[in-house]
């Protein structure tokens, strides 16, 4: 009797493509875990040594100086049309690079606990729920499963549209 293996058919581009995994990392808000793709983090930082700035949206929590650069501080429990948590020494500020139509723009988010980096394959990534989110529908890009449980992945440029913002700071 030999011992002959059989060969796996060669994987289609479209199968591979399919099944891409994506990192993403985790963090906390309140008591919900969403996700944000790592290819648009740029650092995690302390949260700490923040100046207001007057005439704000409540959400933004104001500036930064990062390495001399101006960074302004999105709060986003309070994007989310939710109470901001208490600062605590897990509170953090991710910075993140943000597309816009004059090129990108840095920002900080500041979030209740950076958990984890995870990865999360594209087959398992649900489409957004039309209904029942606690958050605004564009904001979301998929519901990734991970180990049995979803977490909701943002889509940064929605959350955080530098034009949207700028906006509504020129109402306030």
């Amino acid at each position: 009797m030999s011992n002959l293996s059989v060969a796996e058919p060669p994987k289609t581009q479209q199968a591979v493509l399919e099944n891409r995994i994506q990192q993403y990392l985790t963090f906390v808000l309140g008591r919900e875990i969403f996700a944000l793709n790592i290819l648009n983090i740029k650092e995690i930082i302390e949260y700490g040594q923040l100046t207001e700035v007057p005439k704000m949206p409540g959400f933004i929590r104001g500036v930064i100086n990062l390495r001399g650069a101006v960074v302004p501080v999105i709060d986003m429990a309070a994007r989310f049309d939710k109470p901001s948590a208490d600062i605590t020494r897990k509170t953090c500020i991710v910075i993140i690079e943000v597309a816009h139509a004059g090129g990108t723009q840095v920002v900080g988010v500041m979030v209740d606990a950076v958990n984890e980096v995870v990865d999360i394959e594209s087959g398992n990534i649900e489409p957004a729920p039309t209904f029942g989110a606690n958050i605004r529908a564009d904001f979301i890009e998929g519901m990734g499963k991970i180990e049995g449980k979803f977490v909701i992945i943002l889509n940064v440029n929605s959350v955080l549209s530098v034009d949207e913002i700028a906006t509504l700071a020129s109402t306030v």
